[in-house]
């Protein structure tokens, strides 16, 4: 345990500094733009960069987020329970946490089809015909790069958040075990 509690924890500092690193490339994106609007030469696949390094900053620093449970939170109810409840009340929402992450891996894989594309023999015409699944064929507005590649954040996202609500669901578990 102690073991997945490090690697979840390296795992959020990981997502920390690449969100970060993010957050500066969307400024400088932003800014390189209006310069170059600014100059009567607007480069618009700047801008859709610029989203998609938004988008996966968000997805990002949301996993360690909820790493750390410092989300936003209504905690009008747990203060008023006493240490067990409070303890408790952590434990459903790690236990709610952990279950939308696993859904969320599923309908990544039910959207992804990797096992699908494989017998396919990663010939994308013969698994949209199969699959009537068009996810490997769409191409982005400007970049022209496949938009799966910029949707490969979401189950980037499900199975870090998995991991993130494991160990705190375990961590959980044994707060309420050693005060009850």
């Amino acid at each position: 345990m102690i073991m997945l509690q490090r690697l979840s924890l390296r795992l959020a500092r990981y997502e920390e500094m690449t969100a970060a690193a993010l957050a500066a490339a969307v400024t400088c994106l932003i800014l390189a733009n209006i310069a170059f609007r600014a100059l009567g030469n607007p480069l618009y696949w700047v801008s859709e960069l610029a989203i998609y390094a938004m988008i996966w900053m968000t997805f990002l620093i949301a996993g360690a987020v909820l790493k750390r449970r410092q989300g936003i939170a209504v905690t009008l109810l747990s203060d008023l329970l006493p240490a067990t409840g409070q303890r408790a009340i952590t434990l459903a929402v790690d236990a709610m946490v952990l279950l939308f992450a696993l859904l969320l891996a599923w309908l990544c894989w039910r959207w992804y089809q990797p096992w699908a594309l494989a017998q396919a023999g990663f010939d994308v015409r013969a698994f949209q015909g199969q699959t009537f699944n068009f996810i490997y064929a769409e191409n982005t507005s400007t970049l022209g790069i496949k938009k799966f590649w910029a949707w490969l954040i979401v189950p980037w996202f499900a199975l870090s958040l998995s991991l993130h609500g494991v160990s705190n669901l375990l961590q959980s578990v044994q707060g309420l075990r050693e005060r009850t």
